[in-house]
């Protein structure tokens, strides 16, 4: 499954970034490369062709990306390239916003690491703590995880953070968000002075670049413009239902579309995905429900079956907006529209993947048409009355 370039990607850069255009010439290790290919990958992506050296000679990097354009593989890359299997000791921290991101991060560089024995460990909340510090007692080279559960084990002394060199922040303007900034810092003042720090992520909030000036060197800065974040190869859609109460048949009529595909539905509070969920399937409808105060085995389950196809229509929150590749979604649908625009697009990016086509539908109330025009003017984007035959677009 060979992963496209972002096309036309307009890239804003600090002097001097060259472009690497194919793995070869990156200077990769042997092992690491056989990894690469075995898993798929045939040519990096814009953003990997451009901030992979960077990473790996060791400078500090704010990189930016639109959804879809493998930024989980480019941090796998970098990091397996830059540690030392010969010594069992932490060397890269991956931190990511939520459960699933962070597994996802810990199973690519597992599989690119493969031939060259990367052990790893995910570090999340809702798993048990004696499996955590079990894994960490043993020693591993790389862990990704949760901010809190990350700091919980740096404060117990179970995760050694001495030979840290690397860490990395992904989808850090979620990560520098009000909630998790406090335990960004406490996790950075843990770590050695020397460490080199990445940042990733599709949007950079101009508060989040002046954060950053706390805890990176110089860093090269590498950004997509605003106006070319929308992605290519997913066309946007809007249904107008007047009130609230018609959106449920307006998703009823769809759903024989929705199940040509996989397809995810966003909703904007856990409880208006549990009264969905629970409405659909008293229709007779077979759908999935996942949100962030589930158990986390249940969201293991759920995921586990939607990424194998069982589970064909996913109704979520935002948790599922960001970084999470199913390679199948083509259709998103916003039952409700975001309640900011940064996260439309990550919305809309978990269809269309590494340049699949991808359809995305918003379910627009009457007082909802601001926000729809504040979307499109932000992106720059046109976003149309859906048309009869949404089906043939899929």
């Amino acid at each position: 499954m060979p992963r496209r370039e972002a096309e036309g990607a307009d890239f804003e850069v600090s002097q001097g970034v060259s472009v690497v255009d194919t793995f070869d010439k990156m200077g990769l290790r042997e092992d690491l490369l056989r990894g690469i290919y075995e898993y798929g990958f045939d040519k990096p992506s814009a953003i990997q062709q451009r901030a992979v050296v960077p990473i790996i000679k060791g400078r500090d990097v704010i990189a930016q990306a639109q959804s879809g354009t493998g930024k989980t593989s480019m941090i796998s890359l970098a990091v397996c390239q830059n540690i030392n299997t010969e010594t069992r000791e932490v060397q890269a921290l991956i931190v990511s916003p939520t459960r699933e991101l962070a597994t996802q991060t810990d199973k690519v560089i597992l599989a690119i690491g493969d031939f060259m024995n990367v052990q790893t460990h995910c570090c999340i909340g809702g798993k048990s703590v004696g499996e955590d510090i079990r894994k960490l007692d043993h020693g591993v080279h790389v862990v990704s995880g949760t901010p809190g559960r990350l700091f919980d084990m740096i404060k117990r002394r179970t995760l050694r953070t001495r030979q840290i060199k690397l860490l990395i922040l992904d989808e850090a303007d979620e990560m520098l968000n009000r909630g998790f900034k406090e335990q960004i810092f406490d996790i950075y003042r843990y770590l050695p002075p020397e460490t080199q720090v990445v940042l990733v992520s599709a949007t950079l909030p101009q508060d989040v670049l002046q954060v950053t000036e706390k805890f990176m060197t110089d860093p090269l800065r590498i950004l997509v413009k605003r106006d070319e974040l929308t992605l290519e190869g997913i066309k946007q859609f809007f249904v107008a239902v007047e009130r609230e109460e018609w959106k449920f048949d307006t998703l009823c009529d769809l759903y024989d579309t929705l199940t040509i595909t996989q397809a995810v539905i966003f909703c904007n509070k856990r409880k208006k995905v549990e009264w969905l969920a629970e409405k659909m399937r008293a229709n007779n409808f077979t759908v999935s429900a996942m949100h962030g105060d589930m158990p986390q085995k249940e969201r293991d389950l759920i995921m586990s079956d939607f990424r194998s196809g069982t589970s064909r229509v996913l109704i979520t929150t935002d948790i599922w907006a960001r970084g999470l590749d199913v390679q199948q979604v083509s259709l998103v649908i916003n039952y409700d529209l975001p309640v900011n625009r940064e996260l439309y697009i990550h919305r809309i990016g978990r269809s269309g993947r590494f340049g699949k086509k991808g359809v995305a539908v918003n379910f627009v109330k009457d007082d909802d048409l601001n926000t729809l025009k504040d979307i499109e003017q932000y992106y720059s984007t046109q976003i149309d009355e859906m048309p009869m035959n949404v089906a043939d677009l899929i």
